[in-house]
């Protein structure tokens, strides 16, 4: 069985505005972690449950459907704020204290603004997606011996993005209205990760206080007891006037 995957890049724009080699600002109270906040969902339902990989379905493929998806949702999520994200405003590529840098093909390590980096990571994973020979989307072509560690280096990429979301713009997100989205889509995306192994826990641990509440699923309503059996109600009972 295969899956349909569209990918979508919207996002082309790029900043001249070098980093200036500063440190992150000292961490600060976390807004998107007040309780007003991590409560705003879209989905009021297990996760767990979304992403468990069904019994028809190949893994690969799977992983290929899922991957896709969440590319063009934080794409999607991203381009809410991106107006916000700027090579002015932020110099350096980070989350929480620490200072993401971009490696290319060669391995060459570079410093660079936000927004370049989001724009190398979505270039990228347009890129694989969009390859036939990487995520196959026609039956019975087979997928590449190295489609796994592929999918673990997007899903590391997209990471990144969504902690930086969090860390830089997350009240132009509360502003725009979105942080029920940004919430269930980081949320979904923690728990599909964490099934398949996919980003290494080292990676993600920046995070794990915003994970641990919005992955724990909610608790269950108190539900009402039945009235006894033996205790029958006043509309229930026979009255009888006497004479």
């Amino acid at each position: 069985m295969r899956f349909k995957r569209n990918g979508s890049y919207t996002l082309n724009r790029k900043s001249k505005t070098k980093p200036n080699g500063k440190k992150p600002p000292a961490e600060e109270k976390k807004q998107y972690l007040e309780p007003e906040f991590t409560k705003v969902r879209v989905v009021d339902f297990d996760l767990k449950e979304l992403v468990v990989l069904p019994r028809e379905i190949d893994l690969n493929e799977w992983l290929a459907s899922n991957t896709t998806t969440f590319f063009n949702l934080i794409n999607l999520q991203y381009s809410t704020i991106s107006e916000f994200c700027t090579g002015e405003i932020c110099q350096a590529m980070t989350a929480c204290n620490t200072i993401y840098y971009w490696y290319d093909e060669k391995g060459k390590k570079t410093k660079c603004t936000a927004p370049q980096y989001v724009d190398f990571v979505m270039s990228l994973c347009q890129k694989l997606v969009t390859d036939e020979e990487i995520f196959p989307t026609k039956y019975g072509k087979e997928f590449p011996n190295s489609f796994e560690s592929l999918v673990k280096k997007i899903c590391r990429y997209l990471f990144h993005v969504l902690a930086h979301l969090y860390w830089a713009h997350f009240k132009e997100t509360v502003a725009l209205e979105l942080q029920g989205h940004l919430n269930t889509l980081y949320a979904h995306f923690i728990v599909f990760v964490r099934e398949f192994n996919l980003v290494d826990p080292k990676e993600t641990c920046i995070m794990d206080d915003l994970s641990e509440i919005l992955c724990t699923p909610a608790p269950l309503p108190a539900l009402t007891p039945a009235p006894s059996a033996t205790a029958p109600s006043p509309s229930s009972q026979n009255h009888v006037t006497e004479r």
